[in-house]
């Protein structure tokens, strides 16, 4: 077994937990966070900035790393470790929620057939596929192929999403080979308990070395979020790690890290930075906004990363109105070391059995945007109407 997770700290009133998690020699402090490189790469950040930011694990996508280089090209230079240069731990998703969100997908229990969204190109996937896939891009943790559901989804398709969810959990346990690759099973059901239940109760029943709860973050709201957590988490063994894919705003992973959960990856840090989104501890910011153009402070006066060791938000605002590349960088730079900073705290807070009052005053003083026009286009807008996004 490649995988051990060891539980350090366990918060005495809530679920939340504090671990080690060690694969391959190489050990992650959990509750963590992984930033997202789908193609290969998180975007605008280069290892070496991830690594200063404090990140330890990278997830990649299956899907897009198949189609584009493919994966026999990255086997050939030495695995995706080695391919994209990164020394840490990865993470291979295995492509199901990227497909699923496709237009002309056609789902039979064999697997998944689709066309690929740049060139057309005709695909067929496997649960079989999806693990050969990634044995061969070599990550760390590879994840079982599953069938996700949008939200809403009526009852007969998310029990028919768990029988094939189950199915191929199956027949990925058994074409996965590589010892030194951690498989990973994910657990469906939408927002039904008796599914969640079912779910987790097949998915032991086969033995994997995590749990994943997927089927979140599809638009169904934090306090939904919540109710499939408290109906999932109980169900679940102890000592595996248990991963709620998808999930990345901070009141979204306090509330996880509430309930037991030990890691989550999003695209929201990055995503939100190339849209001049910065993250800080009074909320979040939109760095378009007029007050910003006199404005010499940095984005958190207290950071330490380096966009705030060097750099004014009026200087990041005169980047984004000019479309500059390096606006993104450094953006980026910011938000993944708010992200990492912030889970630091969450453990230093679990080891001193202060999680309880971390969580109330960090949302005391964060500001949690409402619902609104996305990031992508307030930014072209440039509208001066709000501070906080949206």
């Amino acid at each position: 077994m490649s995988l051990q997770f060891d539980i350090t700290a366990q918060d005495p009133n809530t679920g939340a937990r504090a671990g080690t998690l060690t694969i391959n020699g190489k050990g992650v402090q959990t509750p963590v966070f992984m930033p997202v490189g789908t193609v290969g790469a998180v975007r605008a950040m280069t290892p070496w900035e991830l690594e200063r930011a404090g990140a330890s694990i990278v997830l990649a996508n299956t899907y897009h790393l198949s189609i584009r280089p493919g994966e026999q090209l990255i086997e050939k230079a030495g695995g995706l470790h080695k391919f994209m240069g990164w020394k840490q731990l990865l993470l291979t998703d295995s492509g199901g929620f990227q497909i699923f969100s496709l237009p002309k997908v056609k789902v039979s229990d064999e697997g998944v057939s689709f066309q690929y969204e740049v060139d057309g190109q005709k695909v067929f996937l496997s649960p079989e596929r999806s693990i050969q896939i990634q044995n061969q891009l070599g990550a760390d943790i590879i994840m079982a192929f599953d069938e996700c559901v949008p939200y809403p989804s009526p009852y007969q398709k998310a029990e028919e999403a768990v029988r094939r969810t189950t199915q191929w959990a199956k027949r990925c346990a058994r074409a996965h080979t590589q010892e030194n690759q951690t498989l990973f099973g994910i657990i469906q059901g939408s927002t039904y308990g008796d599914l969640r239940q079912r779910s987790v109760s097949e998915l032991l029943n086969i033995g994997f070395q995590g749990y994943a709860i997927g089927g979140v973050s599809v638009g169904e709201g934090l306090e939904i979020m919540k109710e499939v957590l408290e109906m999932t988490v109980p169900q679940l063994p102890v000592t595996p790690p248990r991963y709620l894919m998808g999930v990345g705003l901070p009141e979204d992973i306090l509330a996880s890290v509430e309930r037991g959960i030990d890691m989550f990856d999003c695209v929201i840090p990055t995503r939100y930075a190339r849209s001049a989104g910065l993250f800080t501890n009074r909320g979040r910011i939109r760095l378009t906004h007029k007050k910003y153009k006199r404005d010499f402070y940095p984005i958190e006066p207290q950071c330490g990363c380096y966009t705030c060791q060097h750099f004014s938000r009026a200087y990041l605002r005169h980047l984004f109105l000019n479309n500059e590349m390096l606006a993104s960088v450094l953006a980026s730079i910011h938000n993944t070391f708010f992200y990492q900073n912030f889970m630091r705290q969450i453990q230093e807070a679990l080891k001193k059995e202060k999680f309880a009052s971390f969580q109330k005053d960090f949302l005391s003083g964060y500001e949690i945007a409402p619902k609104g026009p996305s990031l992508k286009r307030q930014w072209q807008e440039k509208s001066d109407s709000d501070d906080f996004l949206t």
